[in-house]
């Protein structure tokens, strides 16, 4: 059948910034997806304990004085999140999420931040796995395809709905989907194994990197560094 007629789980945060070392979680949402369809979900709203950004209101639409009211401890959601995904990695289930190496090292960093157990030590000393991110497959199986690879872009590129952008659980629905469509599309993602493909985009994802950041040398930036760690991006020194 394939990975992607198989049980997925989608995960997305809407958070306080762009910078994952910085920013912090404000909704979160993990779902199951089985066949594209959605059979439960989980979602949360935090209060971030600092002050969520105009422009990042303007994205998500959770505002300061409803995170404040009504969210959960930031601390407590961080941790709830990150056991509900490690349970899932312990049975081999895929997390699907749109640009990983962002939500996966935001969580990484609230984690690290409130001094909870880290993604590694819920999965004993292993790295988190298996992940499929679809924003970094989709750019290595058409990587010449002019246009832009944010989730709405690539979603339309594959005919996957998405009514309802940067709110976490449409768009982690809307990830477990596109997986599913560019499994269909290319044959030769849907014939990998979960931990082969995951394995396959930690290469696609270095080689990415080191690609764009020769591009932006080329372009000027002699001291240009594009991080090509995938899906989690520890400080250097939690790395194993």
């Amino acid at each position: 059948m394939g990975w992607h007629r198989e049980l997925l789980i989608g995960f997305d945060l809407e958070t306080t910034g762009t910078d994952p070392r910085e920013a912090r979680i404000v909704t979160g949402a993990v779902i199951e997806v089985m066949g594209g369809e959605p059979r439960g979900r989980r979602e949360w709203l935090a209060d971030p304990g600092v002050e969520i950004p105009a422009d990042a209101v303007a994205v998500h639409g959770i505002t300061n004085e409803r995170a404040a009211t009504e969210g959960r401890p930031a601390d407590q959601v961080a941790d709830a999140i990150a056991g509900v995904l490690a349970a899932y990695w312990k049975t081999g289930v895929p997390v699907v999420a749109y640009n990983a190496a962002f939500d996966l090292t935001l969580l990484s960093a609230e984690l690290r931040r409130y001094g909870l157990p880290s993604l590694r030590d819920r999965l004993g000393g292993l790295a988190p796995a298996p992940v499929i991110d679809p924003y970094t497959i989709d750019r290595s199986v058409d990587r010449y395809r002019r246009g832009k690879r944010n989730l709405e872009a690539v979603c339309r590129e594959y005919g996957v709905p998405l009514d309802a952008a940067h709110d976490a659980t449409a768009d982690a629905l809307a990830a477990a989907r596109l997986a599913c469509a560019i499994a269909d599309r290319h044959p030769k993602v849907a014939s990998l194994g979960p931990a082969d493909l995951h394995q396959r985009q930690i290469e696609w994802y270095a080689e990415w990197a080191a690609d764009f950041q020769s591009f932006l040398r080329r372009k000027g930036d002699a001291t240009a560094v594009v991080d090509g760690t995938w899906p989690v991006r520890e400080p250097a020194d939690e790395r194993v």
